[in-house]
């Protein structure tokens, strides 16, 4: 192991995966930061950013085995970074040359909850040279649910119980919005669960478009796989952008005006695009 090793310690890999952090095998990934200072909490060993979808990953390094406090501090440093930037997704990334049964079961447990990826380093000698093998153990679990689970598990509810919830205004923007969606496919209706406002063709979910109703604003959930040009296209629009919801691979939008006026149109090509590939 590394750890027993003289000439190679936890700062030369911290080095390694700084100069070329394509090598742990998680994307196109760039450094933002390394011994990154945390708040009355240590130093987070490297901060990597998605090149395309801006996702930053909360990385702790470890020779030789994981352990409780290794967790914990991966754990804790993810929760500050989040807090602090929370216009990001964030990830935590454990890395040890031993995580063992025994914390593979730990970390098991948060995964789902706690988006955390643990990643088993090796190191190998070929002749004269050492090389490094990243092997991904744990991945991220995604625990979204299909369109049919997700109507199964959300309790109904009817437009009187959004009519409560929302207001007027926000329940007349909704209806607006789905006549910019309707006009793709006559057969869809809106379906109203406690949980959002969703769409429904031949009685099934096709939720490719919800709509939450609120007092003041309606967010919109409009599903189309994030790219760099996408999120670009989606901004120059206008309206109040949230996170991306990576569980349900969408894009997110709080519109709190009334009238749609000239942005009707793009918002309407882009209720098409999430259409087509729905339907592709």
């Amino acid at each position: 192991m590394l750890r027993a090793h003289p000439d190679f310690s936890e700062t030369w890999v911290q080095g390694l995966i700084a100069e070329d952090p394509a090598i742990l095998g998680l994307g196109d990934l760039v450094l933002r930061d390394r011994e990154r200072i945390q708040p009355r909490a240590g130093r987070l060993d490297l901060l990597l950013q998605d090149v395309e979808t801006k996702r930053r990953y909360e990385v702790e390094l470890q020779l030789g085995a994981t352990d409780e406090s290794h967790i914990i501090r991966t754990i804790e440093y993810w929760d500050i970074e989040r807090k602090r930037y929370p216009q990001y997704d964030h990830c935590a990334v454990i890395i040890a040359e031993d995580i063992t049964s025994r914390f593979l079961n730990i970390i098991a447990l948060f995964n789902g909850a706690i988006p955390l990826i643990a990643i088993q380093m090796q190191a190998l000698r070929v002749g004269e040279h050492l090389t490094m093998n990243f092997t991904t153990v744990i991945n991220e679990l995604t625990r979204g649910l299909v369109d049919e689970d997700e109507d199964a598990q959300a309790a109904p509810a009817d437009r009187a119980y959004w009519e409560d919830r929302s207001s007027p205004q926000m329940l007349q923007l909704t209806d607006n919005l789905f006549k910019l969606v309707k006009q793709y496919d006559q057969s869809l209706e809106l379906k109203y669960t406690k949980f959002y406002v969703g769409i429904t063709r031949a009685g099934q979910p096709f939720n490719f478009v919800k709509f939450q109703p609120q007092r003041k604003s309606v967010s919109v959930g409009i599903r189309l796989e994030v790219t760099e040009e996408q999120t670009a296209a989606i901004e120059a629009i206008g309206f109040e952008t949230q996170p991306y919801d990576r569980r349900y691979n969408n894009y997110r939008l709080r519109l709190t005006g009334s009238e749609l006026g000239s942005r009707a149109e793009a918002l309407a090509a882009l209720f098409e695009l999430a259409y087509r590939q729905r339907t592709a």
